[in-house]
């Protein structure tokens, strides 16, 4: 069934269960169908025609659940955009998508933060939706007694996308507005529900664990499981979470926009595979090429960018998507993710992976978080610049680290500038902006 399906399902055969919280509000799946149905009969009636795109704002609110839902009920393609975004940018985007006809199969269009160039509109299908939510369901066990905390933006896959599962399954979905006040969180913890599961960034788990580890641990016999993904987490990250949460199942999943999601790793299992993100879900399947990209298959992925068959045509053919992400297969079938291929970096003649030199350098007693990016040297050319954020009552000494650094690898990855930061820029989901350490010019200590 699809999301509005399973609401209406619900909302006949368990309509008093709780389908959504928010803050001090909370709705009953009976009253989030006839939300859904009175706001769908307000679009058709405000001149919403079926298989034609709408542009509103992501807000995090039990409002753009019912907005969200209404617009497929009423058979329009859903564009929800960041809830801070300019008018201008919502007046372009509508301009774009309203200029061009779609396939009957669209349910979604979702924009790309387009750190990496001019910000793409993904067209995902109903297919694609319910089969993704599918993955979630039987990989990560889903049930009908779980309440979700949502707590990133709405208009981002890796949040979005967790609506679909846990209210086809009958549970029930809390919006956060961010993870700024910590409390909120715990707050959401002591709600009469008897099991809770979430989506965070790694910087957020690392956030969590810093400030309020005791605190987390002490809501360990509800915690279900914890998905993380969007970047990185260390193996320090990930056996810190796991003692803290020792029966809790905690998931590094890889997926994205184009692709939904498609692996996931169970890190709670003693070895904390840094890297790894597990075997391939339900609906989905991957293969290596030769040079050590990842190809990804499967009803999950995209159906295109709106308006662009060049950018389309070069990452979707026969139905596989040619990703930009790096990674090999081991011999239990797990697919380990190495880097990205825009973001090797060329080292006197030699490729660098900068996610190898900020995993070594995470292992440094001193470093809470870094990125390594390319830096230009009067006599060497390019070089490695490792920019910290470090932990608190440490002070940058270079030399340790980098010292550190060439136990763990070779001389030509181990940074020459160094530079301590008191928080890392970062995209809205959580991604390091790389870019923006590339082209900032930083004052080298």
């Amino acid at each position: 069934m699809t999301l509005e399906e399973s609401i209406r399902h619900f909302a006949l055969t368990a309509p008093d269960r709780v389908a959504a919280v928010c803050s001090q509000e909370r709705i009953s799946y009976q009253d989030l169908w006839k939300s859904i149905e009175d706001k769908a009969s307000r679009l058709r009636s405000s001149g919403l025609q079926h298989g034609r795109p709408y542009v509103f704002r992501a807000t995090q609110d039990i409002g753009f659940l019912i907005e969200y839902c209404a617009v497929h009920h009423a058979g329009a393609i859903a564009v929800p955009l960041g809830h801070s975004e300019t008018e201008s940018n919502m007046q372009t985007i509508r301009e774009e998508v309203e200029s061009l006809s779609f396939e009957d199969n669209i349910s979604d269009i979702l924009y790309t933060t387009g750190t990496t160039g001019k910000s793409k509109g993904v067209m995902l299908s109903e297919t694609a939706l319910v089969t993704c939510s599918e993955n979630f369901i039987c990989d990560m066990q889903y049930t009908a007694d779980l309440c979700y905390i949502i707590s990133g933006p709405l208009n981002h896959i890796a949040s979005l996308f967790k609506i679909h599962p846990i209210l086809s399954i009958g549970g029930t979905v809390c919006i956060l507005d961010g993870l700024k006040d910590m409390n909120s969180f715990y707050e959401v913890l002591s709600l009469p529900f008897s099991k809770f599961a979430t989506f965070l960034v790694p910087a957020s788990i690392r956030m969590l664990l810093q400030f309020s580890s005791d605190r987390l641990h002490s809501y360990a016999g509800v915690i279900d499981f914890i998905e993380t993904g969007a970047a990185p987490i260390s193996r320090a990250d990930m056996k810190q979470l796991s003692e803290t949460l020792p029966h809790s199942r905690l998931y590094n999943t890889y997926g994205g926009t184009e692709i939904g999601a498609v692996c996931t790793y169970n890190f709670n299992d003693g070895r904390y595979l840094e890297g790894c993100v597990g075997h391939p879900m339900k609906h989905s399947a991957i293969e290596i090429t030769p040079e050590g990209g990842i190809i990804v298959s499967g009803p999950t992925v995209m159906s295109g960018y709106v308006g662009d068959e060049d950018s389309t045509r070069q990452i979707l053919r026969d139905g596989r998507i040619y990703t930009s992400d790096l990674g090999y297969v081991d011999s239990e079938g797990m697919l380990h993710i190495t880097g990205r291929q825009g973001n090797v970096i060329n080292v006197g003649g030699f490729k660098v992976n900068p996610e190898d030199v900020e995993r070594a350098a995470l292992s440094h007693p001193s470093v809470a978080e870094c990125v390594c990016v390319p830096a230009e040297h009067p006599v060497l050319g390019t070089v490695l610049k490792l920019v910290v954020v470090l932990r608190e009552g440490c002070t940058l000494d270079r030399h340790s680290i980098a010292a550190h650094i060439g136990t763990l690898l070779e001389s030509h990855k181990i940074p020459v500038y160094y530079e301590s930061v008191a928080s890392l820029q970062r995209t809205y989901n959580g991604k390091l902006d790389r870019q923006y350490y590339q082209k900032k010019t930083l004052t080298l200590h």
